[in-house]
């Protein structure tokens, strides 16, 4: 797995031990950030599932002003870590190792507003319309700002809350990312 684009491009990223994290594909990287746009210059940028931080890391090469990265698992926020101070990213980085449903109520407590929200959970979880409630009711996204939500194509795709638009989805595979704005 490496960073396809910017800064840090062709850098390679550290891989949780064992099978328990489903990093998000190089091509899919690729094709989000193409739907996205090349470039995330000054964005704030939340990342939650975030297994070895390769999203958020794509995004800070391409110029994101800060990544929050919520993590649980040990292994994966040691691998967070270690990315993190191999790319040079530690001083844009805040790792938050907590599960995702405490993690959420309290950065919204904090005021704290996101223009780029990545949502990678497990597939096993069917978390799709739990983060997409989430991301609507805690009011996380800055305005005009847009959330990612990947999903397994057998998962049920999300209901959308009030406040929350889809703007476009696609299939790769057994992933499907939803693309959704403020």
């Amino acid at each position: 797995m490496r960073i396809v684009a910017g800064s840090a491009r062709g850098r390679t990223l550290r891989a949780v031990p064992g099978n328990e994290t489903r990093p998000t594909s190089d091509r899919v990287r690729q094709s989000l950030f193409d739907l996205l746009g090349q470039r995330c210059d000054g964005l704030a940028v939340l990342d939650l599932y975030a297994g070895t931080g390769a999203l958020s890391f794509e995004a800070l090469s391409r110029g994101a002003a800060h990544a929050t990265l919520v993590e649980s698992a040990k292994a994966a926020a040691e691998v967070i870590a270690a990315n993190a101070e191999a790319l040079g990213f530690t001083d844009r980085v805040t790792l938050v190792r907590r599960e995702v449903a405490r993690a959420l109520p309290d950065l919204a407590s904090r005021g704290a507003r996101f223009d780029l929200v990545f949502a990678d959970p497990p597939y096993a979880l069917q978390a799709s319309q739990t983060l997409a409630d989430a991301l609507g009711s805690l009011s996380l996204l800055s305005p005009g700002g847009r959330a990612v939500l990947e999903r397994g194509k057998r998962e049920p795709a999300p209901t959308l809350p009030a406040g929350l638009a889809l703007i476009e989805e696609r299939a790769y595979g057994e992933t499907v990312l939803l693309i959704c704005g403020a």
